[in-house]
């Protein structure tokens, strides 16, 4: 009897490794994300995919960013380019985004349409990125991962600082801004531009403690948020590292303020 089991077992277990690499071909996965997209309103995204980063540092000068500690985070796509002028003029012109208010003049800030917008508060920046592209502002560990990558990097291009790379000063006809896009040398592991330099990014969220900071907090506010990547106003080496943290009232309309959009991966 046991000799007619076994011979039994035998001659059936190739069928049944048969249907199982049958069911195993036939299962379908998943189409890996592309590295870069196109949205509905012809903005260029790029995937930072999902995983583990090194978030915040431990150097002396790092104060709120301390410690350094390791966040996990989901796929996400981030705008290649900080939102240019000209692109968030088209929101305005179509009603749906309202005008910024901290400019001399309307028309001659709209004429130079390839620089990042600027003297923009949160709450427009959230606006347009939620009403008019259907993304939202990223938040603050999405950004820091989309500059720094997974190498914790102090700079999104590496570890030295280079003045080179990134836009902190005038050029020869004095304008502080220049066409996003334009430092080669300065871009991202995953692809972003000017991510150190030009404007301060808003960022979704308020300025909150780091796991083990032992720091002064009394001075954060719930309903600050925070900017990322220091400015043509603010050149300091720190200030333009990948982990430095600024937070400032929603309603601030500086000349150094500007923004970039973020939305998830998964429908």
């Amino acid at each position: 009897m046991k000799s007619a089991r076994f011979f039994l077992i035998f001659i059936m277990a190739p069928g049944l490794l048969a249907c199982q690499s049958l069911f195993l071909a036939a299962t379908p996965t998943a189409a890996p994300l592309p590295v870069e997209i196109t949205d509905a309103r012809g903005v260029t995204m790029r995937l930072v995919p999902a995983g583990d980063f090194i978030m915040g540092s431990d150097d002396a000068m790092a104060r709120d960013a301390q410690p350094a500690h390791t966040v996990t985070l989901p796929d996400f796509y981030m705008d290649v380019y900080e939102v240019t002028r000209t692109r968030y003029k088209e929101c305005v012109t179509a009603g749906v985004c309202s005008e910024v208010e901290n400019v001399a003049n309307v028309d001659s800030f709209y004429a130079s349409p390839d620089y990042p917008m600027s003297s923009i508060d949160w709450n427009r920046a959230k606006a347009y990125c939620e009403t008019w592209r259907g993304a939202r502002l990223p938040g603050e560990a999405e950004w820091e991962k989309a500059a720094r990558g997974t190498d914790g990097r102090a700079y999104p291009w590496g570890m030295e600082f280079d003045s080179s790379y990134l836009k902190i000063g005038p050029d020869a006809s004095g304008d502080f801004l220049g066409v996003v896009g334009s430092y080669e040398k300065g871009k991202s592991p995953y692809g972003m531009y000017d991510m150190a330099g030009s404007v301060w990014e808003w960022t979704a969220d308020p300025l909150t403690v780091y796991p083990g900071n032992q720091g002064d907090h009394s001075y954060y506010r719930e309903t600050d948020r925070v900017l990322r990547g220091g400015s043509w106003d603010h050149p300091d080496r720190y200030v333009l590292s990948t982990w430095f943290r600024f937070a400032s009232f929603t309603g601030d309309n500086s000349g150094y303020t500007g923004f970039r959009c973020a939305r998830d991966a998964a429908p």
